[in-house]
């Protein structure tokens, strides 16, 4: 019995000592601007981008909301300006190398943080905005100002 609360007592430990250096990293990240994962130039010529996910594909809870559909179809218009942007859900945690990759699979719709930057970057690429424009624009959290309702109209 003391055996069984000593290893549960430590398992608490080490769960809040992982959660809380977690948090901590996160909140000194965006406390200090930690920039995540962009290429700072179009892929070279001759490299083919991943393709971005067929809006197609998209289904279920991926599917609940036309903004989320839609996405994938503005996705495809941008795929180089994409591929320029930092995500700031910080998804290079998980290997992803820019905003482009959101679009690849079914993260950006489950994403609120990568659909806003999505509809950000195209809404700024039609008013002829470079993607180093589009990118400094991120950088400041201006696509936290999208509001993903009424962007399903964009065209």
């Amino acid at each position: 019995m003391l055996k069984h609360g000593l290893i549960l007592a430590f398992l608490f430990v080490v769960t809040v000592m992982m959660t809380s250096q977690w948090s901590r990293s996160q909140d000194s990240e965006e406390e200090h601007g930690a920039m995540p994962a962009y290429n700072a130039r179009p892929p070279a010529k001759g490299t083919k981008l991943p393709p971005i996910l067929p809006k197609e594909q998209l289904w279920g809870a991926n599917a609940q909301y036309a903004y989320q559909t839609h996405a994938y179809e503005l996705a495809s218009k941008i795929p180089v300006v994409l591929h320029q942007q930092p995500c700031y859900c910080y998804c290079d945690r998980m290997g992803h190398n820019s905003l482009h990759s959101c679009f690849e699979n079914t993260h950006g719709a489950q994403c609120a943080t990568c659909l806003k930057e999505l509809y950000y970057s195209y809404s700024m690429t039609q008013k002829h905005k470079t993607a180093a424009q589009i990118r400094q624009g991120i950088i400041k959290g201006e696509w936290r100002q999208v509001n993903l309702e009424s962007a399903a109209a964009t065209n």
